[in-house]
């Protein structure tokens, strides 16, 4: 017997018959998310290891900030 592909309902609007046809869907979107990710990752990597190395002694997130009062901005 013929079955219909979807299934109409009044307060669901359309249902699919096939659980397995949205399953496999959610799959390869998984699996293409991986890879996009992987990718990320790679690029980060080959970016990290192009960098150059900061000053030894250095923390980066401080370099450059001078202790004690600030000068006032301009229009103060």
């Amino acid at each position: 017997m013929f079955s219909p592909q979807y299934e109409v309902t009044a307060k669901e609007g359309t249902v699919p018959q096939h659980p397995g046809m949205s399953k496999r869907q959610k799959e390869l979107a998984r699996k293409e998310k991986n890879k996009e990710k992987d990718a990320r990752r790679e690029q980060r990597k080959k970016e990290k290891a192009d960098r150059q190395p900061g000053e030894e002694g250095v923390d980066p997130d401080i370099a450059g900030i001078i202790p004690g009062p600030q000068p006032l901005p301009e229009g103060f």
